[in-house]
């Protein structure tokens, strides 16, 4: 992707981030050259997917003039952690101490930025999850190919509600679930995993070691929300997007669907979009305005 000089983004700032639990990671920022807006994002990645490989969205937005700040998850990329046997995590560590340590660091680094928090698949759950426990901190919602993994809203439901009671037997078995072996997400931490697969299984968020009622919290928020599938999406499909923005009953919601066409060519898949990401920028951004 080319820019003119008066548009090009500003090299990606890495800011160092430190948990109240003592893991550590790095938030990317890449901020346009010549901001006009005092408007930003926080990105959560995907499951297994680390942070750096998002940085055309950045960088595409940076040219829009929105700024974006790319969280890393615990046991991805930039991380000190590795899931294994004898370190363990699961939402209740992503939510209260990774992204608690995100948006700290977001504040220090933007100072009387609004900002909005968005997200990839499983990052887009928990970007959900996050405003629903800190209503008053997040702006606006953004999900990108991102829906609720309840098996019921997926085509052979039945195989995919056995997967999500195979996934966390192998994950404590193993210690850890082997995700770049089996070609889905990356070595992924078994609490991670036992979240994941029990609102697969039920429909419902819960988190081992949180209190709060998820669901409960999802239906208080009147956050405005752009929700962006991709057409080709098989492990989004629309009954599952429409699963998780039914929790969301007060939400502005603003639907877009993207074809191939609006993508240079590329399959509107799942992952497909990072590599041509101009329309899912141009769309955050026109929605940020």
């Amino acid at each position: 992707m080319a820019f003119s000089p008066d548009e090009a983004p500003t090299a990606p700032q890495i800011v160092p981030v430190r948990t109240d639990d003592g893991a550590r990671f790095e938030l990317i920022v890449t901020r346009p050259s010549q901001p006009t807006a005092r408007r930003a994002l926080l990105w959560l990645p995907a499951m297994g997917v680390p942070a750096r490989h998002y940085l055309p969205l950045a960088q595409a937005l940076a040219a829009r003039g929105v700024t974006m700040a790319i969280h890393e998850w615990r046991g991805i990329g930039s991380s000190d952690r590795r899931a294994g046997r004898r370190t363990n995590w699961g939402y209740r560590e992503l939510l209260q101490s990774d992204l608690a340590a995100s948006t700290a660091a977001l504040a220090d680094q933007l100072p009387g930025c609004s900002w909005a928090m968005g997200g990839h698949s499983l990052g887009g759950q928990l970007a959900c999850l996050y405003a629903a426990l800190h209503p008053p901190q997040v702006e606006g919602l953004v999900l990108v190919a991102s829906g609720a993994p309840y098996w019921r809203a997926f085509p052979h439901p039945w195989s995919l509600r056995v997967a999500f009671h195979l996934a966390p037997l192998l994950a404590r078995l193993r210690g850890h679930l082997p995700g770049r072996r089996l070609g889905f997400a990356g070595n992924e931490a078994r609490g991670v995993i036992a979240d994941w697969a029990r609102s697969g299984r039920s429909g419902r968020y819960a988190a081992q070691g949180i209190a709060q009622d998820l669901d409960a919290a999802l239906a208080t928020l009147h956050t405005p929300v752009l929700a962006i599938r991709l057409c080709d999406d098989w492990l989004v499909p629309a009954a599952s997007l429409d699963w998780l923005l039914g929790k969301l009953p007060h939400a502005t919601v603003q639907r877009l669907e993207l074809t191939t066409s609006a993508l240079e060519g590329a399959r509107a898949d799942h992952f497909a979009w990072m590599k041509t990401p101009a329309a899912v920028a141009n769309a955050i951004a026109d929605w940020a305005r």
